[in-house]
């Protein structure tokens, strides 16, 4: 939608200026129209971007957020839709139908760039997802401030016990309806984009809460950057696979994490045996 308006402001100023500047009095208006086009593109871009970091100055971290804010994830959507646009991605999606409607859920997907939940947030908007992110993302510019108003969670990687601790405010957060959670198990991104041995613990979240896990693969995001540097478009993949009953998440998490881990590598592969 934001990039809808920034190219239809753009075209309406370009044509505004031309006839306004005589453009059209001469075949100059061939390259004329084209580059006061770009122009106006560009600055209402940057004038975009310079609105969402205005918008997220007064959001301070260091105070709890309880709620989900409606606001901030309606900006974030926005937001969300213009950086795959600019980045010329080309989403490809299957079984989202399938998501559950009338209740929350954990999703669990594969990891392989930073524009994973970019992905995730645009194609499943409704869903009101949560993350779990790794602590360094806290630093990020602008997006640590929207991850603090939509319910993101930080988790330690390295420490079992704090880790834990966030495992239990996602169950919280399921419980009272807040927000639907979603991970990635592997924990790190792939560098070959085969799938991971998984860090179970996550899955203690659906099974506490009583929720079904919704099983996702993303293909073609690790590309994105290269491509976009080289002019290209990108093809990203994401394929809803299966969902799990609530009923069904019996047994250890290594259990689930095995049913799991073994639907995806079906679609991905695997570089080290999970079993």
């Amino acid at each position: 939608m934001l990039i809808k308006l920034i190219c239809a402001l753009s075209l309406l100023g370009s044509l505004g200026l031309s006839l306004g500047l005589d453009y059209f009095a001469t075949w100059n208006w061939l390259w004329q129209l084209p580059l006061t086009f770009g122009g106006l593109w560009l600055a209402l871009t940057l004038l975009a971007f310079l609105f969402l970091l205005l918008w997220c100055l007064p959001i301070r971290l260091d105070k709890p957020v309880e709620e989900d804010s409606p606001k901030d994830r309606r900006v974030l959507s926005l937001y969300v839709d213009l950086a795959l646009s600019i980045l010329r991605v080309k989403l490809h999606v299957t079984g989202l139908e399938q998501l559950p409607t009338d209740s929350r859920f954990v999703l669990v997907c594969n990891h392989l760039s930073i524009l994973d939940p970019v992905v995730l947030l645009s194609c499943a908007k409704k869903s009101q997802l949560a993350f779990i992110s790794k602590r360094e993302n806290n630093s990020l510019l602008v997006v640590n401030k929207l991850m603090h108003k939509t319910l993101c969670q930080l988790i330690n990687r390295e420490n079992d016990r704090e880790a834990l601790l966030t495992i239990l405010k996602c169950v919280d957060i399921i419980k009272e309806d807040k927000a639907s959670i979603a991970v990635f198990p592997e924990g790190y991104t792939s560098k070959d984009g085969l799938l991971q041995p998984f860090r179970n613990g996550v899955f203690k979240i659906a099974q506490r809460a009583k929720v079904p896990i919704a099983v996702c693969t993303l293909q073609g995001t690790a590309e994105v950057f290269r491509n976009f540097l080289h002019l290209r478009r990108s093809h990203v993949y994401l394929n809803l696979l299966e969902v799990i009953p609530a009923e069904d998440l019996k047994g250890t998490t290594k259990e689930i994490g095995d049913r799991v881990h073994a639907d995806m590598s079906k679609i991905l592969g695997t570089s080290v045996d999970n079993s």
